[in-house]
């Protein structure tokens, strides 16, 4: 019995001891963290000229928390009705081995999965050698090979991640198919149905529950990351489909900006869809008239701010370069409001560089956030 306690006891004093490290470190990385969550004086308070969240479109103030979710139905439903409802959700993706590779700290798993119910893709999934239960987080952009470091430095998350614990899926699709896999035009590039930028959510919500089911991922602890290209498919994922626990956007253009050419929702492979030929075969300033669904948008007062409230109050991090400058948080100061309204604060951060490239310091401070908020 003495030796029964004694375990007992030991076991306790081990795990309040656990919980002292823990509670030191995160701590420690809010304190790097915390700076970024607050606008500066200039743009406290500033909301511009985007319509508020926090009234229904007939007009009717959001006023009680089930108000809220009303109201946020309405956003989602209204949003997806615009773009096209995506198709149905694929719960347990099918699952294929390639290759396996030990590199550093972690096993890479080269893999195809079904993202699409007549469509696979191929993809890596990086896996830490620890033990246990996991945080996972998903990478997107043109190709998966770049977050796991194989292409341009700086974009390479999934990598970086993983050295930090991680369980990480990158994939990635380019926006000129124009052969089967169609990945984002549904049915296919000649007839879509479903704006392509909706449609890239729809994958990524897919390759969220791939991830989810993976051993030793924690279904509840995921998130989602891209940049440029990546960062709008980021965004509109982790936006429409509630499963993301949080998100970062790398400098991707976090609301619609007609000044900056990669801000470039009009482009057919976004938001403004129409059936090739194109005007135009790669991103470019809107010299032409913008066609499908974005000019619309334009038209009728929609922004993406309103996508941004649906994450309340889930947080995202914008790691904004040369297309998200600071003055974007007079668009986040409504996702602030929101949050707000709902009992919530610090949970929409941005950080600011120079160039449309990230760095050193803007990735340590992403990778800082995931371990904030999901670790």
């Amino acid at each position: 019995m003495r030796s029964l306690i004694s375990y007992v006891l030991v076991t306790l004093l081990f795990v309040a001891c656990q919980d002292i490290v823990y509670a030191q470190k995160r701590d420690t990385i809010w304190q790097k963290l915390k700076l970024y969550f607050n606008p500066p004086p200039k743009y406290t308070g500033e909301f511009g000229s985007y319509r508020t969240p926090l009234k229904f479109y007939d007009g009717r103030p959001v006023t009680t928390p089930a108000d809220w979710r009303e109201r946020r139905n309405e956003i989602l439903d209204r949003w997806q009705k615009m773009m096209g409802p995506w198709p149905e959700l694929i719960l347990k993706p099918s699952v294929e081995i390639i290759e396996t590779t030990h590199r550093e700290n972690f096993t890479q798993y080269h893999i195809r999965f079904g993202w699409r119910k007549d469509e696979q893709t191929l993809a890596y999934v990086l896996v830490p050698d620890i033990k246990g239960k996991k945080p996972a987080v998903l990478t997107v952009f043109y190709e998966p090979e770049t977050a796991i470091g194989l292409n341009k430095p700086y974009g390479d998350f999934a990598l970086q991640l993983v050295r930090r614990g991680f369980i990480a899926l990158s994939i990635g699709t380019d926006f000129r198919a124009d052969s089967k896999p169609w990945s984002q035009y549904y049915p296919d590039r000649n007839k879509a149905i479903v704006q392509p930028l909706s449609m890239l959510a729809y994958l990524a919500a897919n390759a969220c529950n791939m991830l989810a089911n993976w051993p030793d991922v924690d279904s509840n602890r995921i998130g989602i990351i891209g940049h440029s290209y990546g960062s709008k498919w980021a965004m509109f994922a982790s936006c429409l489909y509630e499963k993301f626990a949080c998100a970062a956007w790398s400098d991707g253009g976090i609301v619609f900006d007609e000044s900056r050419p990669n801000v470039n929702y009009w482009d057919p492979w976004y938001l403004g869809y129409y059936p090739p030929p194109w005007q135009q075969e790669g991103p470019s300033s809107i010299k032409y008239p913008a066609k499908g669904l974005y000019p619309k948008l334009l038209k009728e007062g929609y922004d993406l701010h309103e996508l941004h409230a649906l994450m309340a109050p889930r947080p995202f991090l914008v790691s904004g370069g040369s297309e998200d400058s600071l003055d974007r948080w007079i668009p986040l100061n409504h996702a602030i409001e929101v949050n707000r309204f709902l009992g919530f604060e610090n949970r929409v951060a941005m950080t600011n560089r120079t160039d449309h490239t990230p760095t050193a310091e803007s990735n340590e401070v992403l990778c800082l956030f995931f371990e904030y908020f999901l670790k």
